[in-house]
């Protein structure tokens, strides 16, 4: 029997670029599964040379960080590649915006600095527009919520029914008044949830607000992530993951 050669060499990064994108417009409703697909062709497209893990069957050295649910849309999506010469990072996320689709939009490129990307995103803030709903009834919602020591809910995951408390997750979340339209009121939540395990997500909060308070949206909620990374503790908001990494600069010598 012929041994089967790897179908691709391994290649050591010697560089890593952490990126910031965005999910935009329809493509929030595309999966993980999908962003992934499209990203590995628009490296191609964009001539990124990739480093390749070593094994039987490499694969790019390509790191997702927290990815958004399909669904949402986020100014705050994170992942670092590994590549195989120094490039220039401002012309990497030129040429990889321009070879995704419009909706998956590259924000920022920088060289990754000492330290985990994935460790310093502790918390996420969530912008959850509720159309129909008045507001005053929200931050009725939202009152009683922040006044409870436990909000318990459930989620279906994989490996079945899951039920853990929303409560400890949410550091900080209040309601703004929207002036709505013809289609009449709406609510917003600004929501700052630090990451547990599980991930607290949007939809356990709206679940916990339903469960504490009898809060259901009359329609489907817009979700929005608009950052994520370090928690400030004493002032409930999230700062920049990729600020060191801005700050410590490169030496890249150009694309």
């Amino acid at each position: 029997m012929a041994r089967r050669t790897p179908d691709r060499e391994y290649v050591a990064p010697v560089q890593k670029l952490r990126v910031r994108y965005a999910k935009r417009g329809r493509l929030r409703f595309a999966s993980h599964r999908d962003f992934q697909r499209a990203l590995e062709r628009a490296l191609r497209r964009a001539g990124v040379p990739m480093a390749y893990s070593a094994g039987f069957s490499p694969h790019p050295k390509i790191s997702y960080a927290n990815a958004a649910p399909t669904g949402s849309a986020s100014e705050a999506e994170y992942l670092e590649i590994g590549v195989a010469a120094r490039l220039d990072p401002d012309k990497v996320a030129q040429a990889l915006d321009r070879a995704l689709p419009p909706g998956l939009d590259v924000l920022e490129v920088v060289e990754a600095g000492p330290g985990s990307l994935t460790d310093r995103l502790a918390a996420s803030e969530w912008l959850i527009r509720l159309p129909q709903q008045e507001p005053s009834g929200a931050a009725a919602a939202v009152a009683v919520l922040l006044a409870s020591t436990e909000a318990t809910v459930q989620r279906r995951t994989k490996s079945g029914l899951r039920t853990f408390d929303v409560r400890p997750a949410v550091v900080r979340l209040a309601v703004e008044a929207d002036a709505g339209g013809d289609d009449g009121p709406c609510a917003i939540l600004r929501v700052v949830v630090r990451h547990t395990v599980p991930v607290v997500r949007p939809d356990d909060v709206l679940s916990a607000l339903d469960v504490v308070a009898g809060l259901t949206p009359p329609v489907a909620p817009r979700v929005t992530r608009l950052a994520q990374g370090p928690l400030d503790e004493d002032t409930g908001t999230v700062a920049d993951p990729l600020a060191a990494d801005r700050l410590r600069g490169g030496d890249a010598d150009g694309a």
